[in-house]
């Protein structure tokens, strides 16, 4: 209940400042422009809040927060006094309304790139990039790797940490190309492996690309104590308790805790007869993992977490930190990077190249929102710019009742020198209202997915 309830504020709280910010980067063009604003509302539906300023504009909290919009002064929508024409978002210039269209997606890659900022100012805790195993016949077999191998460079990035590695890697395998990765080998030496994704078999599983590579990261070996169990799990269900140790499984002794899941994992619904250290006596408990997964992906889960003893991960630990200067600078060319890193994932999937699957909806994002507001500050931020990303990339797509689709119409109208007609702009917006509502069902389906497999 706790982790549910975090996931929704957290998920409030993401959705609002996003929304502001799109919303607040017309309102700001508009005003520059000459423009009346109406209303400024953060959220659809019955107002929360409501209050007027001094400028006449109504600014609204509304109670669904799932977008909010910019009602501005428009003959379009309504008669306007005729000492206010020169005020109407109609009476302006293609060239005006064009710019007030685009400022909302212009300032959520302004955000992201503040966000970055700040995140890389703060600095980003991670791990080294060490290969721990390297499936056979895989695509980072054939290229050499080795386990000890530690990850410096992957083109002209540098990888400090997984995260920066995963996603240098990620952006290769959309182009669909062969790249070198510079490594330190376990005995101290540099080494070039060129990694070869032409083939996409990277892209078969963008949310598990280091697995589709046939790279594991390096973990070390945990002794296998149970830290903590989930309430209701079935760790609790068999007695399992916070300090136990696993000896044994079916009478087969336990060398560490990842050999322990692997036993878990390969024994979804099958009763597994556990020895048990616990204050210094053994115990025997049967224990039954719980069924996750569907088909050929089922695997086993019990909800217990591994003690880690204290100080074994600090060597393998990194801080990622930039001064202010260097700090923008990263800022600005990840905002970039994640531009276009979702421009090709969004058309690789309309092309048919990447799943659908990949789409993620409302219940998706207050999962992740929960889960990286749970982790502090920096990565909350980095889901936020994250997510403001996609916000301005969806928003620029050519989709009448999205910006992109306004920016369309006043292209449109530019080279036609007058406006689309009433009725074409009428079919246009039902066309959208279609293609949203088949996008939103869409990415709630897999959500749906993801939750019940």
């Amino acid at each position: 209940m706790g982790d549910a309830l975090l996931s929704l504020l957290s998920f409030i709280v993401a959705i609002g400042v996003l929304v502001t910010v799109h919303e607040f980067g017309h309102f700001w063009v508009a005003r520059r422009a000459g423009v009346r604003v109406l209303r400024f509302s953060v959220g659809f539906g019955r107002p929360l809040w409501r209050r007027e300023g001094r400028d006449g504009t109504e600014y609204v909290i509304a109670a669904i927060p799932l977008g909010g919009y910019v009602k501005m002064l428009d003959e379009r929508e309504g008669v306007v006094p005729p000492a206010e024409l020169d005020r109407a978002f109609n009476r302006k210039g293609v060239g005006t309304r064009m710019a007030i269209v685009a400022a909302g997606p212009a300032f959520n890659f302004l955000f992201a790139v503040l966000a970055y900022w700040a995140v890389f100012g703060l600095g980003v805790p991670g791990v080294k990039p060490v290969v721990g195993e390297v499936r056979p016949a895989s695509p980072a077999a054939m290229a050499g790797f080795r386990p000890g191998d530690e990850i410096l460079r992957v083109g002209d990035e540098r990888t400090p940490s997984w995260q920066l590695a995963a996603f240098a890697l990620l952006d290769a395998a959309t182009e669909r190309r062969v790249v070198e990765v510079e490594v330190r080998t376990r005995e101290g030496g540099r080494a070039l492996r060129r990694l070869d994704l032409t083939g996409g078999e990277a892209l078969a599983e963008s949310g598990r690309l280091l697995e589709a590579l046939g790279l594991r990261p390096w973990r070390p070996s945990l002794p296998p104590v149970i830290d903590a169990v989930e309430p209701d799990g079935p760790a609790v269900a068999a007695g399992l308790r916070p300090g136990d140790r696993v000896r044994a499984v079916d009478g087969r002794p336990v060398e560490d805790w990842e050999d322990f899941v692997r036993v878990v994992r390969a024994s979804p619904g099958r009763a597994l007869r556990l020895e048990i250290e616990r204050g210094g006596r053994r115990l025997e408990v049967r224990l039954v993992p719980e069924v996750r997964g569907d088909g050929e992906r089922r695997f086993g889960y019990i909800g217990a977490r591994v003690r880690v003893p204290e100080g074994l991960l600090e060597p393998q630990r990194v801080v990622v930190r930039y001064g202010p200067l260097a700090a923008l600078g990263e800022g600005i060319g990840r905002t970039w990077d994640m531009t276009v890193l979702t421009v090709r994932m969004l058309w690789r999937m309309v092309v048919g190249e990447a799943s659908v699957r990949h789409l993620s909806g409302p219940l998706s994002i207050a999962q992740y929102a929960g889960q990286t507001a749970s982790m502090g500050l920096v990565s909350f931020l980095s889901f936020l710019a994250v997510i403001s990303v996609s916000l301005g990339v969806i928003n620029l797509l050519p989709v009448p009742l999205l910006d992109g689709g306004h920016l369309l119409y006043c292209a449109v109208e530019a080279v036609r020198g007058r406006p689309l007609s009433e009725r074409a702009q009428a079919l246009g917006q039902r066309v959208g209202i279609a293609l949203l509502a088949l996008l939103m069902g869409l990415a709630l389906y897999n959500d749906l997915a993801r939750l019940l497999g």
